[in-house]
């Protein structure tokens, strides 16, 4: 029989995707709009296999439900694994994931942000539209010359700086497990922390979610940056705290922000909210700001991406299903 998959926050695009590459495994996928959570745990009984995404809730309690379901994989087909109770997992239930989709897309989009931020591209769309040609307010800066403050140096990163030396930028960067040999062959420089705050007219934040970095973006750290910087975040929402960071813009300590995550994306992201009200406060408000884009944790979304991620996440379960070595599981 064919294995049984329950794949949970399915999208029009995951279908198309998934459906392409499983005429290559012909597993039985079934597809549910909902996220994974413990009031509908229910829909994984009798399923091999659970697939779910960044906003998917695998906690303790759902995790315990799916085993005792007869659940004898979880797949996650993002990077992220914040988001699964690993210390539950361990000896129940193998997690593996997809490391990485396209380290393309997401360093392009990052520096889209910066470009469009800088320019203030957004703002002249909508000016005009309204028929306002006025440049009063737009004036950006030559990124040539200016310095880059990178934070996490792992695949997105490397090719977001390669991207960025064609641009006559001064790159720093800061990695607790710095690539020695990458910096040398790039011609980077590793500094730490501090330096690279005090030194970096623009931020980008490329590293994991632990918890040495959940929030790392504090108030604490602000003040130690360049008045005036630019922030750009396509890793995940809680590497900032999203009040230090409005405080920030309110003081004009942060010139700009551009978040394609936020620390509570959950309730919102991937969703169509346009008919609701937002009742998140903090969101709210990091909507008003003209100088602040927000977009729905994006920056992956390319067809090569959404490829990959069916094409790995699918392999990681033939693996599994074969008795192979799981390369890509998330082991604590």
């Amino acid at each position: 029989m064919a294995y049984k998959i329950a794949f949970f926050g399915a999208k029009p695009y995951d279908i198309a995707s998934f459906d392409h590459v499983n005429e290559t495994y012909n597993y039985d996928i079934r597809y549910y709009k909902g996220h994974l959570n413990p009031n509908n745990v229910v829909l994984t009984q009798d399923a091999d296999v659970v697939c779910i995404f960044v906003n998917d809730i695998a906690d303790a309690t759902v995790i315990d439900a799916m085993v005792d379901k007869g659940v004898k994989l979880l797949a996650l087909r993002c990077a992220g694994f914040n988001n699964v109770d690993l210390k539950a997992a361990k000896g129940k239930l193998p997690v593996v994931r997809v490391p990485a989709y396209s380290p393309y897309a997401v360093a392009e989009y990052s520096l889209a942000l910066m470009l469009l931020l800088n320019r203030k591209i957004h703002r002249a769309y909508w000016r005009t539209r309204d028929g306002n040609f006025s440049l009063n307010g737009l004036m950006g800066f030559d990124m040539h010359g200016k310095t880059i403050g990178i934070i996490g140096t792992g695949k997105i990163a490397k090719i977001l700086i390669r991207l960025l030396k064609g641009f006559g930028m001064r790159i720093l960067a800061y990695d607790l497990y710095p690539d020695r040999a990458f910096a040398e062959e790039e011609r980077i420089t590793y500094v730490s922390l501090d330096e690279l705050y005090r030194e970096s007219d623009i931020l980008s934040l490329h590293c994991p979610l632990t918890d040495q970095t959940k929030y790392m973006i504090n108030k604490d750290a602000i003040a130690k940056m360049k008045k005036g910087v630019m922030i750009i975040n396509t890793g995940r929402g809680r590497l900032i705290n999203t009040n230090d960071l409005i405080e920030g813009l309110k003081e004009k300590m942060i010139a700009a922000a551009g978040l394609d995550v936020y620390e509570e994306e959950g309730e919102y992201f991937y969703e169509d909210q346009s008919d609701k009200i937002i009742d998140d406060d903090v969101l709210a408000r990091l909507l008003s700001f003209n100088n602040v884009i927000v977009t729905s944790h994006q920056a992956f979304f390319t067809k090569e991406a959404l490829h990959n991620i069916a094409e790995t996440t699918l392999q990681n379960i033939e693996d599994f299903r074969l008795h192979r070595p799981l390369v890509n599981e998330v082991i604590l």
